[in-house]
């Protein structure tokens, strides 16, 4: 059993993404089962995630790296016993770090080297949040396996070189990819560097 954590801010693309990998490994047969942390009160992501036929378990209300670490803890023993999938994808709120979340899912049971961080900046937004929180996005980032420069359609021309200019010199011999979820440009290499 994979484990991947989707790691970045809010807004970055990430659910977008989670629906893109849950319905690649769906195509190929393997049983994927969704994991989402909310922020706020209601759930969007989960209840979109479950309407289209998803095993998706939701976490609302705190951060699974924090105040929700013993609720992802039993939520991912559930998960193992009940659905058994081949694939969990997890989706922590904007403001974890992934490597705490990481930390976690090695407690309950998983194989250390099955568990993957995938790294979503979004370039749209990539310079105002470096200016703004560059320590928490570089905490984000960090242990990443790769990171994924996320709405490469949206991009301003030589923008796509210039963050990842920032993302090898910050990152030096951590895989950098453009792509963009909404439109699908480049997901074959994502789905590529994926197990």
């Amino acid at each position: 059993m994979y484990v991947y954590i989707l790691g970045g801010f809010l807004g970055s693309g990430k659910t977008t993404l989670l629906m893109k990998l849950a319905s690649m490994y769906t195509k190929r047969g393997e049983k994927t089962a969704l994991l989402v942390n909310e922020s706020g009160e209601i759930g969007v992501d989960g209840a979109t995630l479950k309407a289209q036929g998803y095993d998706a378990i939701e976490l609302p209300n705190g951060c699974i790296c924090c105040s929700l670490s013993g609720t992802l803890q039993s939520a991912l023993k559930n998960i193992k016993k009940d659905i058994d999938p081949d694939i969990i994808i997890i989706e922590p709120t904007g403001l974890a770090l992934p490597h705490k979340v990481r930390e976690l899912v090695k407690v309950s049971m998983i194989d250390p080297d099955d568990i993957f961080i995938i790294g979503v900046a979004d370039v749209q937004r990539f310079d105002d949040l470096v200016k703004k929180k560059e320590q928490f996005f570089k905490m984000q980032m960090s242990n990443a396996d790769f990171i994924l420069i996320n709405k490469k359609d949206l991009a301003r021309p030589g923008q796509i070189e210039e963050v990842t200019g920032w993302l090898n010199k910050e990152f030096p011999g951590k895989p950098v990819e453009a792509i963009s979820a909404k439109t699908d440009e480049n997901i074959d290499k994502l789905y590529e560097m994926m197990r």
